[in-house]
């Protein structure tokens, strides 16, 4: 039971985290400073490298932000980070940053 549902779900906040960093090191905080998946590092593994590597929860974690409009697009397909929408939806206090 554990693996099947503490772990993923442990594993997906982590992710989570993860990808509110890369977001802020990559000060992509606003529309005029936004990236792409491609420049943020986020695009989803290929076949090869995810036979070789472990699942990655990054690409889960970018949806369910997108989904919850923490994270935002413009209409070139560029990515940021809504720091105000962040705090309002309480996340990151639920998320401990390490």
């Amino acid at each position: 039971m554990l693996g099947l549902f503490v772990i993923p779900r442990w594993r997906l906040k982590r992710a989570i985290r993860q990808v509110i960093a890369i977001f802020r090191q990559n000060s992509a905080l606003d529309k005029k400073t936004a990236k792409t998946i491609d420049e943020l590092g986020l695009k989803p593994r290929g076949f090869a490298e995810r036979m070789f590597h472990g699942r990655d929860f990054k690409p889960y974690a970018l949806n369910a932000l997108v989904k919850a409009g923490i994270i935002k697009g413009t209409g070139d397909g560029r990515l940021y980070l809504a720091e105000d929408t962040l705090m309002a939806s309480g996340l990151e206090g639920r998320v401990h940053p390490r």
